[in-house]
């Protein structure tokens, strides 16, 4: 298969994804390589994806060549050969358009329909709209990669209209349509198109984004049951730099050791972690509403629980090779002690958020106070 604009955001994203499949040939070609090659690959090349492209060119000339006159250059060459190789064009939603690009655009998408009707070859012409995802080029021709790269370096961003709606698909949805192309046994010769499709605002977009940074302070989670919010937070990662992966929590320490929050959200509650010194015991109380999960990752531990009006003990002993996880039921007090050698590391989640307001916390020993 040939892969044109295979340097570019769409194409190395499809590169990269059909090398892992096998008995594949991939060959590539860019603007600035070798010209011959291009017909050579043609030669070759059972599907063609005509990725390359010029959106941003010095002068509006170049969008002719770049984006109509390469078309035709690859039509010229199938026409020579009298091969028919499957042909995906990656057009645009500017085809629609009076522009430059948009007039360009729609000319390759011409020449390639005047192309299937003269010899019945199977093509595909995808127009996409705006198409986010790692890779992208910031301070280009994609506004989230341009947000997401100055947000995540602690630059400004400018927006000229916070209302303006604009229609995206995640990359990983362009690849995929692309790739099952290579299994499909009729192709046709029409449009094809990118499902899902996302509408946001661009006031909408630059807060999502700038959620995700503070998310390293407040430790909030966004609602991830959104596919969107799941692409838009993956691509905000893949624009951090290398030595800013890793950040450190604000640890609260005292003579019992020490206690992070991890992550929080109204969705799902929050998480934490701990490091408890030998001997000591944590906890002591009971919830009406909150409900807990501990998990010792490393030492030795006890997690006792009572009943708050019956008076038996109930004893867990746990060790972190184990990986279990014990429940702590509403209406129980409990606690959890070390009785290793070593510091006790104990991650915990819980069902609600800590609202020091609403603490839902209530203090009662597990065997003190028995009754």
């Amino acid at each position: 298969m040939l892969v044109t604009g295979s340097s570019g955001f769409i194409g190395r994203n499809l590169v990269e994804s059909l090398r892992i499949r096998e008995a594949i040939r991939i060959r590539t070609f860019d603007l600035q390589d070798e010209p011959g090659s291009l017909e050579r690959h043609l030669d070759e090349a059972d599907i063609i994806y005509h990725l390359a492209g010029v959106n941003r060119p010095s002068n509006d000339e170049e969008f002719e060549s770049g984006n109509a006159g390469l078309t035709s250059r690859i039509i010229d060459r199938l026409l020579y050969s009298g091969r028919r190789p499957l042909v995906v064009l990656s057009s645009s939603t500017q085809a629609d358009f009076d522009n430059p690009y948009g007039r360009s655009k729609k000319k390759a998408e011409e020449l390639l329909l005047g192309y299937a009707r003269e010899t019945g070859g199977p093509i595909k012409i995808f127009r996409l709209p705006n198409v986010f995802g790692k890779w992208c080029r910031p301070n280009y021709n994609s506004v989230v990669a341009t947000f997401c790269h100055n947000i995540a370096h602690g630059l400004p961003i400018s927006i000229s209209d916070p209302q303006k709606e604009i229609t995206l698909v995640y990359i990983d949805d362009v690849v995929s349509s692309f790739s099952q192309l290579l299994t499909s046994v009729e192709h046709g010769s029409d449009f094809g198109d990118i499902h899902p499709r996302y509408v946001s605002t661009l006031g909408e977009i630059a807060d999502y984004i700038g959620g995700f940074r503070e998310m390293r302070s407040s430790l909030v989670v966004p609602d991830l049951r959104e596919r969107f919010i799941v692409a838009l937070y993956a691509t905000y990662l893949s624009y951090l730099e290398s030595d800013d992966f890793a950040y450190e929590l604000v640890k609260k320490t005292d003579q019992r050791g020490s206690l992070a929050e991890l992550l929080k959200s109204s969705h799902f509650g929050q998480i934490f972690i701990s490091r408890t010194k030998p001997g000591i015991t944590r906890g002591n109380h009971y919830h009406h509403l909150k409900t807990e999960k501990f998990c010792v990752v490393e030492g030795v531990a006890i997690i006792r629980f009572r009943h708050i009006q019956k008076g038996d003990v109930i004893e867990y002993r746990v060790r972190g090779e184990e990986f279990k996880v014990v429940d702590i039921p509403p209406g129980y007090t409990h606690s959890i002690e070390n009785i290793g050698t070593n510091e006790l590391v104990t991650l915990f989640w819980a069902s609600q958020q800590f609202d020091p307001q609403h603490p839902d916390t209530y203090s009662l020993s597990v065997i003190d106070e028995q009754t």
